[in-house]
């Protein structure tokens, strides 16, 4: 397997976080790769808040194995939590979010919040588990918005024989986001990867042109 053949599974802040997931999934059998996700072009135009951090990085088919080791050990601890826990205070409808948006949350705060929703009467089973992070990887895997503005600016600056209208048109060609359940999907929709693939051509054809032309006069 290449690099390539790996997805996103986790992020940490810090290194040594990183090595401890690693090794607990490498004990699992489970083979993994630390990196660090310096971005590349999958970030969106939409304002990317994304920090430096440390990625472990599985096989897609990994993925399910891999959350159940860690819903597993997230189970042990339940049974010691302390009563002030965050999640005591959260209404229904919050707890449900976390269960929905459950990519955005730990395994034990997924997990205790499945326990406190049962507790107060709500049907949490395997099935609605399951529907509820389908949904959400449908929601997650739509496109962005349309990048209107990043378009125009791309062409502009393809046109004029920027570098920049290459990058841009190269990003919204190419740019791709990792779903919660490993898969890869393109980051925009197949009209704005489009335009991107367009300006991407015409700054590597005019750009180079454009180089020539002002070495020229110097030469002269």
């Amino acid at each position: 397997m290449t690099e390539d053949d790996f997805s996103i599974f986790k992020r940490f802040p810090t290194l040594e976080q990183a090595q401890d997931l690693q090794k607990l999934l490498n004990d699992a059998g489970i083979e993994t790769i630390i990196a660090d996700n310096v971005p590349p072009v999958d970030i969106t135009f939409g304002g990317s808040t994304l920090n430096n951090e440390i990625e472990i990085r599985i096989s897609p088919k990994d993925f399910k194995k891999a959350e159940a080791l860690l819903l597993k050990q997230a189970e042990t601890l339940i049974d010691d939590v302390d009563p002030s826990h965050y999640l005591f205070e959260f209404s229904t409808e919050e707890l449900y979010d976390i269960l929905i948006k459950y990519d955005e949350w730990g395994e034990f705060d997924y997990t205790l919040a499945q326990q406190l929703l049962k507790k107060r009467g709500e049907k949490i089973d395997a099935e609605t588990l399951e529907n509820l992070k389908k949904q959400r990887i449908m929601e997650l895997a739509k496109p962005e918005k349309k990048q209107t503005g990043w378009i125009i600016a791309g062409y502009i600056f393809s046109i004029l024989g920027g570098f920049l209208g290459i990058i841009i048109g190269y990003s919204l060609w190419k740019a791709r986001k990792t779903l919660p359940n490993g898969t890869k999907v393109h980051s925009y929709s197949e009209r704005d990867q489009k335009h991107g693939q367009y300006m991407f051509l015409i700054g590597v054809i005019i750009f180079p042109i454009t180089l020539i032309w002002k070495i020229i006069p110097n030469i002269t």
